[in-house]
């Protein structure tokens, strides 16, 4: 079985409103990937998204990012895995995570959505299987479940924006590790990175 990435998703809302929104930091991390690639992402009615294919390191990577929105994420990452024949193994998922403070990330190896319905769905669409990669971005959480819709729909303010870009910096200048299957060393840096 190949540990090589095939494909990377970024999971946000779409339109103006959601733009540089926390629950947005999946679709920022794709829109700087793809720009640093020099990556045109193209609405793609087929995929249900934006999409573009871009050289990393001399590996071919499809670039989503799914212009449904955050919970139906699903249909556009099965639309790419079906058309060019993509196991789950073979996804790396971006999307904000609440239980990691902004300006850290962590990667991971398959598992639950853990309330977050763009995972949710995207488990749902590949017929349950769970086997993907995510990089879940902090957003940190606002101590409350009441706050909770408020801060991830929120949008970043000045010093997160920073955090974040230069979280976003640190994961692409590892990512020859990642698509490549070299998780312990990525993980080993990344983990103990942060912006803070």
């Amino acid at each position: 079985m190949s540990d090589k990435i095939k494909l990377i998703v970024g999971l946000g809302n779409p339109g103006p409103e959601y733009e540089n929104t926390r629950h947005n930091a999946g679709a920022i991390f794709l829109a700087e990937l793809a720009k640093q690639s020099l990556t045109t992402l193209k609405p793609e009615k087929k995929f249900h998204g934006l999409y573009g294919k871009a050289i990393i390191h001399g590996q071919d990577v499809h670039l989503l990012y799914p212009s449904t929105f955050m919970n139906r994420s699903g249909q556009a990452v099965q639309a790419v895995c079906q058309f060019y024949k993509i196991q789950p193994e073979e996804i790396l998922v971006a999307h904000d995570e609440l239980d990691i403070p902004e300006g850290t990330l962590k990667l991971k190896k398959g598992g639950g959505h853990g309330g977050q319905n763009g995972l949710r769905d995207i488990i749902e669409k590949l017929g349950g299987n769970k086997n993907f990669s995510r990089l879940r971005l902090g957003i940190g959480h606002p101590g409350h479940a009441s706050k909770v819709t408020g801060h991830v729909l929120g949008r970043l303010g000045k010093k997160e924006s920073e955090q974040l870009e230069n979280t976003i910096d640190e994961v692409i200048r590892y990512l020859p590790e990642i698509l490549s299957g070299n998780w312990q060393k990525a993980m080993n840096h990344l983990h103990s990175f942060s912006a803070n």
